[in-house]
């Protein structure tokens, strides 16, 4: 998707990456096709300074991510560095994995992951970092680490607030994977569509979200995110303050005027 008239310079993150230029949408590409987008401790780092160097450019509205090529998003760990790790090998590339989740759910702008096949282990809890989720009809999922000795860690802890804890302890427990239909009936994902049609279902978000007032997304996000991590109340006075915020900004009374000079002229 593009916007007329506004353009954003080309971001060398590195040649693992493609950022897409095109004004209000940035996309950013896990390319390791030969090995199903499998993440390695360069990729994860990588994806890490992706998204916190598009962390203050105020002219992107929303990152796509997506895996490369038709048959993975990301076909999780890289087993032949897993293999080879120790006590605190294991710590470190975890933590690194954590902290590129982390870029992900703290990025100011929405993030809307493509899922475009495996989505598989640590791909599964990139992908629940993301804020939304579409996946192709052919999408494969799972947390099949018990199955490699290991327990599903980090960013596995955000599967029950999306899914509900007995399917948390079905998938994590079993390791079993599961296809986008049943993705799609627990709620992980939002569409399923074949795959030739991805790119549109992705567009079918991004259009509202570039026409919306851009500092009120941003602030929606923030506010979700402080949601996640306070009771029911604070969320709701976290709420009252956002409002207040809001209109120091501006932007509320200008959409808002806007609107009834065009409903005037209509």
């Amino acid at each position: 998707m593009s916007n007329p008239g506004v353009t954003t310079d080309l971001l060398e993150i590195d040649p693992q990456w493609g950022i897409e230029p095109g004004g209000h949408i940035a996309r950013i590409t896990v390319a390791n096709e030969k090995r199903l987008n499998c993440l390695s401790t360069r990729t994860v780092k990588d994806m890490r300074l992706a998204f916190e160097s598009l962390a203050d450019r105020n002219d992107i509205r929303a990152i796509v991510l997506t895996g490369a090529g038709p048959r993975s998003f990301i076909g999780g760990a890289d087993l032949n560095e897993l293999g080879g790790l120790d006590h605190d090998g294991g710590r470190l590339y975890i933590t690194n994995l954590h902290r590129a989740c982390l870029a992900i759910r703290n990025s100011p702008h929405p993030v809307i992951g493509r899922v475009n096949g495996f989505c598989l282990g640590a791909g599964l809890e990139v992908a629940a970092s993301c804020d939304m989720r579409v996946a192709s009809d052919n999408a494969v999922f799972g947390m099949p680490e018990v199955h490699m000795g290991l327990p599903s860690v980090i960013e596995a802890a955000l599967l029950p607030g999306l899914i509900g804890w007995g399917k948390t302890r079905e998938i994590l427990i079993t390791g079993e994977t599961f296809g986008a239909d049943d993705a799609l009936a627990m709620q992980f994902v939002q569409k399923v569509v074949p795959a030739a049609s991805l790119d549109a279902a992705v567009d079918d978000w991004l259009k509202p979200i570039c026409r919306a007032a851009p500092l009120a997304v941003r602030n929606q996000k923030a506010l979700m995110n402080r949601w996640e991590k306070t009771s029911v109340a604070e969320g709701v006075y976290a709420g009252v303050d956002a409002i207040a915020e809001a209109f120091d900004t501006g932007e509320p009374q200008a959409r808002i005027a806007a609107f009834f000079a065009a409903k005037n002229k209509s």
